[in-house]
């Protein structure tokens, strides 16, 4: 069993700052990937940015500048700082996690989500 858990949300005025969190947890092995994405009322989810177990990071263009991705391996914890918020950052932000568990097999995982409001 393996569980993701986001910290951190919550309502921010434009041009405010967020830190999100989310730790993994469970039958964890080793965690290749993880990110964010986000979806935003009556639009498809969308990518915000990646990390590799190395710290390789990809990002959204329309982030690029504003967040920043890193994590702690030793906590199975993934970090986005969001600087500069815009009233279009308004989303869900789910946590992603591409783990391999104690059975040696590798899986998708998913948090259930924290709600990123930017707004006056």
């Amino acid at each position: 069993q393996v569980q993701l858990v986001e910290s951190g949300g919550g309502l921010v005025q434009p041009g405010g700052s967020l830190r999100l969190s989310c730790a993994a947890s469970g039958s964890i092995f080793s965690i290749n990937t993880m990110g964010w994405y986000r979806q935003a009322p009556g639009k498809q989810r969308e990518l915000v940015a990646v990390i590799t177990s190395g710290g390789r990071t990809n990002y959204a263009d329309s982030v690029k500048g504003r967040f920043s991705i890193s994590r702690d391996n030793a906590k199975n914890t993934v970090y986005l700082q969001m600087s500069s918020l815009k009233p279009e950052d308004t989303a869900v932000y789910v946590c992603y996690a591409d783990i391999l568990n104690f059975l040696r097999r590798w899986g998708d995982y998913w948090g259930q989500g924290t709600q990123v409001t930017v707004s006056s």
